[in-house]
Formats: C-alpha cells, sequence, structure tokens
C-alpha cells in the first residue's frame, strides 16, 4: 500500500512541476504517474551509471553536479514517456528541483512502521 501511494505523490508531484514550469508538459495526471514509474526505473539503473563516470566532476564541484545529473535523468525519462515533454534543460533541472522537493514534503507524511 506505501509503494503505491509513494508512486502517486511522485505523480502528483511531477504534476506539481508542470503546473509551474512552463518548460514542462504533461498531458494528465496518468501520464504523471506513468512519468513517475520511469523516472523511478531510470534513477535506479541509469542514475547510479551516471554518477560513477562524473565522480570526479561531483568531487570538484563539491556535489553541486548532481543537480545536473538530476536533470539528465528527467529528461531520459521525458524520452519514454508519451506525453510528457521538456522543453528547455532549465526546464528539466528545476523540474528535478521543485519534484525532489514536493515529494520529499508528501512522502514525510507516510509514516514508516518498524
Amino acid at each position: 500500500m506505501r509503494f503505491l501511494l509513494r508512486i502517486l505523490f511522485s505523480g502528483l508531484s511531477l504534476w506539481i512541476a508542470d503546473l509551474l514550469i512552463d518548460s514542462i508538459s504533461l498531458r494528465g495526471f496518468g501520464t504523471a504517474v506513468l512519468a513517475a514509474i520511469i523516472l523511478g526505473l531510470v534513477n535506479f539503473f541509469i542514475k547510479p551509471i551516471l554518477i560513477f563516470f562524473t565522480f570526479p566532476i561531483t568531487v570538484l564541484s563539491l556535489g553541486l553536479f548532481l543537480l545536473v545529473i538530476n536533470a539528465i535523468t528527467y529528461w531520459i525519462a521525458s524520452l519514454f514517456v508519451p506525453g510528457f515533454e521538456i522543453y528547455s534543460f532549465w526546464g528539466a533541472f528545476l523540474g528535478a528541483i521543485v519534484t525532489s522537493v514536493v515529494n520529499a514534503l508528501l512522502n514525510s507524511l507516510i509514516k514508516d512502521r518498524d
């Protein structure tokens, strides 16, 4: 149940990013949920590879290059989801930040039981 709720929260955070940023376009909430699933898969499979190959740049930038990697993964996810379009790098950059912040706030509402 919590897993499904987290996917819905991710879709909602993508939809909020669409509302706030002009260079992001989502066809609807169903597209946002599909994009959230694809973004999770991209973050699981592709993001570690990007982090590995850009580790020296990440260290030199004191970790700020991870924001660029987040934008790249956001853009890669948009390539796989019809109806989810990003029109500029800055749209992907800001979208990744907004999505991360909103998703973190929404996921904090779910209490993990140990």
